[in-house]
């Protein structure tokens, strides 16, 4: 392991990750300040033709999340993408041998440390950190968000790197950084960071993200069985439990702990108690996110799933009445 790496627990793998490669580079900002930096609290509603859907609560996609935070930490981050594994396995080795760990993508389905159960899983949009390297083994070492680090054959990491599982294929994605202008984020760059977040939540570009997203879901939902099979349908609902609970990478609540943690920080920051109002009222929207993922968990152990799939409705449309208001007075908050 390069010797001046900590390890420590996570809750997403993206921004856990960023928080490894932040703090070896003497850069310690909290996960939650990561995350809303870069914009990174959303919700968005997904079912593309032969997959399965997906529903998730991360946001920063364009422009990503990662080179938001860059800019707001006067960080320099640079995405690789290559279709070659030689090309892929070089510059991992490359960046090790010069001191520096490698956050990269990989399908989390080819990672021998995680337990499905014996069930097939893949999931592209995994993101971790090789921190360590062992020739004669051919051996990485990755930290992931639990507590203890994983020894991995580079060959078990390279099939995860390369994976072409939809809908998030990986495309051995790898980050480098600079950090020779790195600073703490000012207060401005916050304010800015959560009007984008509420302005993605309010007035979405399309219908199938924020607000709308939320209520489009709760209609879709219930048409799941009219879509999928039934065991398809078992999957999707045990598969939309884990994108809102904390074993899925969101820190619970579909991310709105996080957020909430977040908006505590910036009340601080910039001396602004309503931002803490605001990361109260966040955190029982998210106590209402857990109630219904784990109303997701028990449907996909139903006897007759599709019998009570039309259940959720409701709790969706009242999130997404709570969600509305929540960021409404958010928005209003920081453009004072």
């Amino acid at each position: 392991m390069l010797s001046a790496f900590k390890h420590f627990p996570t809750h997403h793998c993206v921004t856990g990750s960023l928080r490894h490669i932040y703090v070896y580079n003497g850069l310690d900002l909290s996960e939650e300040m990561l995350l809303g930096l870069g914009a990174g609290v959303s919700f968005s509603y997904w079912h593309f033709k032969g997959q399965p859907p997906f529903l998730g609560g991360r946001g920063g996609f364009k422009p990503p999340l990662e080179e938001m935070i860059g800019q707001r930490t006067g960080v320099e981050v640079k995405m690789h993408t290559t279709t070659s594994l030689r090309k892929a396995r070089q510059a991992l080795l490359e960046m090790l041998q010069a001191g520096q760990p490698v956050m990269l993508a990989c399908d989390m389905g080819f990672l021998p440390y995680f337990d499905f159960g014996g069930e097939e899983y893949h999931f592209g949009g995994h993101t971790v950190v090789v921190c360590g390297y062992d020739a004669g083994r051919d051996e990485v070492l990755v930290a992931d968000r639990d507590e203890q680090l994983h020894p991995v054959p580079m060959a078990d990491l390279e099939q995860a790197r390369a994976s072409t599982f939809k809908p998030f294929p990986p495309k051995n994605l790898w980050y480098t950084f600079d950090f020779a202008h790195k600073r703490p984020p000012a207060v401005d760059e916050v304010r800015q960071a959560i009007l984008d977040m509420a302005t993605a939540m309010l007035e979405p570009p399309i219908r199938n993200i924020g607000v709308k997203g939320i209520r489009k879901a709760a209609v879709e939902v219930a048409r799941w069985p009219q879509k999928l099979d039934a065991d398809g349908l078992r999957f999707a609902l045990f598969n939309t439990y884990i994108f809102i609970a904390p074993t899925g990478g969101t820190g619970g609540g579909c991310f709105r702990y996080m957020l909430s943690r977040f908006l505590h920080e910036a009340a601080d920051m910039a001396g602004e108690p309503r931002l803490a109002d605001s990361a109260a009222e966040f955190r029982r929207v998210g106590d209402h996110w857990e109630a219904l993922g784990e109303w997701f968990r028990q449907a996909s152990e139903a006897p007759e799933p599709s019998a009570v799939v039309s259940e959720a409705t409701a709790p969706f449309q009242a999130l997404a009445d709570e969600e509305e208001a929540a960021w409404q007075r958010l928005r209003e908050v920081v453009q004072v």
